[in-house]
């Protein structure tokens, strides 16, 4: 079994602030740091650390950033399926973080968005009904993708994020899971006037937690967040996404895959960054051995 993942590869630029700027407003950091990130990447790592096998598929510039595979094919992710685009900017963050770990970002798509269908079609060629394919909504391809994944009878789960009712409205009739954050929620309600069809949601809620949603027999599994110190909330939903999707991918059931991808989610809040924060599966067993 395979997780596939067509997703974006974000380099991170993070300033560490006293508090967010308000409109007109200077500020100072406090701290700078680069890292590895991106929706995409933080889940394929997550994944991978989670012990899935995990395929990336994206793109980034051809002139440079090879540390940026490097660090992928670090964490275990199979980084053959990700284009070198010469002459186009690798996708960027540039990514506020206050004092109480909150955060606000700007994105720059770059090749996150150039990718060819060829490419995605050849990358896709293996695929079968025992595998998953993670989608976001950061590259180009999302519907073509989610398509050759659902003729082959792969699983597939979109994170709708960041939130649109068009890209939404391209997918949706592929989708086996939508993943979505609270905001994204209640954005998708206030865009379709209360949902929309899909088998099942899984929602998260931040440190209230998560909530898994079987839509076909109704049943509802919440998770609760484990009280942790949080540092850094960047990734955080990427990483319990990816842990919830290698958790099946293992055969876990879902409430002890959403055990696992909380736990993770803890470890990773607690450290600056994003996919370099994502701890491994010795890490997140060790966390809940202590928490019993």
């Amino acid at each position: 079994m395979t997780i596939y993942n067509l997703g974006s590869i974000n380099i991170d630029h993070v300033y560490r602030l006293d508090h967010m700027p308000a409109p007109g407003e200077t500020l100072s950091s406090q701290e700078f740091s680069q890292g590895l990130g991106g929706k995409g990447a933080n889940q394929s790592i997550a994944a991978a650390r989670a012990g899935a096998e995990v395929v990336h598929i994206g793109a980034i510039s051809g002139d440079g950033d090879d540390w940026v595979i490097e660090r992928l094919a670090g964490a275990g992710v199979d980084t053959g399926q990700i284009a070198r685009l010469d002459g186009i900017a690798t996708g960027h963050a540039i990514i506020y973080v206050d004092g109480a770990g909150e955060n606000a970002i700007v994105l720059h798509p770059g090749a996150n968005m150039r990718l060819e269908r060829d490419r995605l079609t050849r990358a896709l060629s293996g695929i079968g009904a025992r595998d998953t394919l993670l989608i976001q909504n950061e590259t180009n391809l999302q519907a073509e993708a989610a398509q050759i994944a659902r003729a082959a009878g792969a699983r597939v789960i979109y994170s709708a994020a960041p939130f649109g009712i068009e890209a939404v409205r391209a997918v949706i009739g592929q989708v086996s899971m939508l993943a979505l954050n609270r905001i994204e929620a209640e954005q998708l309600a206030a865009a379709t006037g209360g949902g929309v069809d899909v088998p099942a949601m899984l929602v998260t809620r931040g440190g209230e937690g998560a909530e898994f949603r079987d839509l076909a027999t109704g049943e509802v599994i919440r998770q609760d967040a484990f009280e942790v110190e949080p540092v850094d909330t960047t990734g955080a939903g990427d990483c319990f996404a990816g842990y919830v999707a290698a958790g099946l991918d293992l055969g876990r059931d879902m409430r002890t895959a959403l055990r696992h991808a909380a736990a993770a989610a803890a470890i990773k809040v607690t450290r600056v960054g994003a996919g370099d924060a994502i701890p491994d599966a010795a890490e997140v067993e060790a966390f809940l051995a202590a928490r019993g």
